[in-house]
């Protein structure tokens, strides 16, 4: 399983005679939950199998579209990280020139969706960029984390 707020991967043991398909979204709060008996802990990205590896990329392009007024923040608000750094620089594929047309078009006026964001700055398809920076998070060990948290 992977968490929607911070893409924390988990290890759960599902309640007898369940199913779950890919992709489908579940209750893992201490009370109520109906699919799942108990969480066994947090796992780190090499404790995936392939599969679950080859699966997760789909998932957090989901999540990633799914809660687009959360990364469209990221674009509006985002601060340096260091005096030499931006902390948009972190996001593959965003180097000094997009980070300055970024901050830029904001000054003007707020992004409002992942479309105005790429009709007003040279960024193709944000939302792959972001799910990159989210798999770089899980699978290495990063000095600034953006959106995940230290496993």
């Amino acid at each position: 399983m992977i968490g929607e707020t911070y893409f924390t991967l988990l290890e759960a043991v599902p309640r007898k005679d369940t199913h779950f398909t890919i992709g489908e979204r579940i209750y893992v709060g201490r009370e109520g939950r109906t699919k799942v008996e108990h969480i066994l802990g947090r796992l780190a990205y090499d404790d995936l199998t392939s599969a679950a590896k080859s699966e997760l990329t789909p998932v957090i392009e989901s999540i990633i579209k799914a809660q687009e007024k959360r990364f469209i923040a990221f674009f509006n608000e985002s601060q340096p990280v260091t005096p030499r750094m931006h902390s948009m620089e972190l996001i593959p594929g965003i180097g000094k020139r997009l980070m300055w047309q970024v901050l830029d078009q904001r000054e003007r006026t707020l992004f409002i969706s992942f479309d105005d964001l790429r009709g007003r700055v040279n960024i193709t398809d944000p939302v792959k960029l972001l799910v990159r920076r989210v798999l770089k998070e899980l699978s290495e060990e990063e000095k600034y984390l953006l959106f995940t948290r230290p496993t």
